[in-house]
């Protein structure tokens, strides 16, 4: 997905306008995850998450002239540190005297069991402490999850982002998407065998083109 992310941003920091957008575009679906993640069920009545990464995607094209940053870690750097500044700035307009959620405190882990893109699906930001490889194998696998999890449907994508990024259970999920528990376990299954898919879509691509 990212193999030629480094180009469309060395030509986006030459000045072509046309490969700055499809590098933002490219990296759309990355930023919903984290969006969805970070932003207070509070205030989602008044403002959807996709309404933040807009005007993150805005501000960063605004402001491309600013950005220093020669590759794509450096990049996803850059728009994941905007996006937190939005998403601050939405949480103190909204919720200024209220404490943020005790759900969106908890660690993210993934249940017992879990493997392949369900592990990976609660470690979509970079540890701090990671090397600047580690950070940008883990940015190129959460960028191509993402985009995988735009391919299944929506109720599915839902299902498993309350699950493995929420750390929520089927009961909480069920009671969330007003389906049974089987309802819900049915769409975690469908939804990570249509992940699984994608992925194996896209490394069938990329061996092809080796």
């Amino acid at each position: 997905m990212l193999f030629d992310s480094q180009d469309k941003l060395i030509a986006a920091k030459q000045g072509d306008e046309n490969a700055r957008g499809e590098l933002l575009n490219r990296f759309r679906p990355y930023l919903n995850v984290i969006a969805q993640r970070m932003l207070d069920d509070r205030i989602q009545g008044r403002m959807d998450f996709s309404d933040v990464v807009q005007a993150t995607f805005l501000e960063a094209s605004r402001d491309f002239h600013s950005f220093r940053g020669d590759t794509v870690e450096s990049f996803l750097a850059w728009l994941r540190n905007i996006l937190k500044n939005n998403i601050s700035t939405a949480h103190q307009e909204h919720l200024a005297t209220q404490k943020r959620s005790a759900r969106r405190e908890v660690s993210i882990a993934s249940p017992a069991g879990d493997n392949g893109s369900e592990v990976q699906l609660a470690n979509m930001l970079p540890a701090e402490t990671s090397t600047p490889s580690q950070r940008l194998m883990r940015d190129e696998a959460a960028v191509v999850l993402a985009n995988c999890m735009e391919q299944i449907p929506d109720t599915q994508r839902d299902a498993i982002r309350m699950r493995y990024l929420e750390g929520m259970s089927l009961k909480e999920i069920s009671q969330k998407m007003d389906k049974s528990e089987m309802a819900v376990a049915g769409l975690l299954k469908r939804g990570l065998q249509g992940l699984r898919d994608e992925m194996r879509a896209i490394q069938s691509t990329l061996s092809s083109l080796m």
